[in-house]
């Protein structure tokens, strides 16, 4: 059976987190809320796997870019990448954001509460549900998309239902360590072969131009897709 994992050589990882650390320490400063946040994630269980920092504020710093006045997330997990996006909208702004686990829910709005973000609104249940109930007449301005990789078609068929003309969507973990390119590694991985059906669907899609853009950081190899809807 085909390995569904690259191995990044450990020196090239501790490399990528040397980097990303550098950076940070001049373009990201201290924040309680969030640093509670990954604390109290880990405490509860939750999995080590929230966006890296510099990921969050790049997420912010797009969010205060084209002027975001509501925001889609699709996977809360602990609230994390929550916090990053509610921090770059306006006092009356709006965050809906989707969660299926009640655990995770609970865990993120009490990181929400604490890191002062008050213009969320955690909503828990099935996405796929959730995002077929949402109205257009409101559209939204940015889509972050970052919940369980298979269903990233249908989310982002739906996101592009209800984004706005030029809106963004972003969706996280699109690169993979480089698996979904490796058709050795796609083969037995569904999390890439998702990640393929979407590249495909978006080669044929006139509606939305897109671009992928790797990641090196502390969170290792990986990488997310940018699209606005034309």
């Amino acid at each position: 059976m085909a390995s569904t994992i690259v191995e990044i050589p450990q020196e090239v990882l501790e490399t990528f987190t040397k980097s990303d650390q550098y950076h940070n320490s001049f373009l990201l400063h201290p924040d309680e809320g969030l640093e509670h946040a990954l604390e109290h994630n880990a405490e509860n269980g939750l999995p080590d796997i929230s966006v890296a920092a510099s990921q969050g504020k790049f997420l912010k710093l797009t969010a205060l870019a084209i002027g975001a006045k509501r925001v889609l997330e699709v996977g809360t997990l602990g609230g994390y990448s929550t916090i990053w996006m509610g921090q770059g909208l306006p006092e009356d702004g709006e965050l809906i954001t989707l969660e299926i686990s009640e655990v995770n829910v609970k865990i993120a709005r009490e990181n929400l509460a604490r890191a002062g973000i008050r213009n969320a609104r955690v909503v828990v249940g099935d996405a796929k549900e959730t995002l077929a109930s949402l109205p257009t007449e409101e559209p939204f301005d940015l889509v972050f998309i970052d919940a369980d990789k298979e269903g990233y078609p249908n989310y982002f068929l739906e996101a592009k239902r209800l984004v706005r003309r030029h809106g963004v969507i972003i969706v996280d973990n699109v690169v993979r360590s480089g698996g979904v390119a490796d058709d050795s590694i796609a083969s037995g991985c569904s999390k890439c072969r998702a990640v393929r059906t979407l590249l495909q669907m978006l080669k044929e899609d006139k509606e939305v131009e897109a671009t992928t853009i790797a990641t090196a950081n502390a969170k290792g190899y990986d990488g997310f897709l940018y699209a606005i809807k034309l």
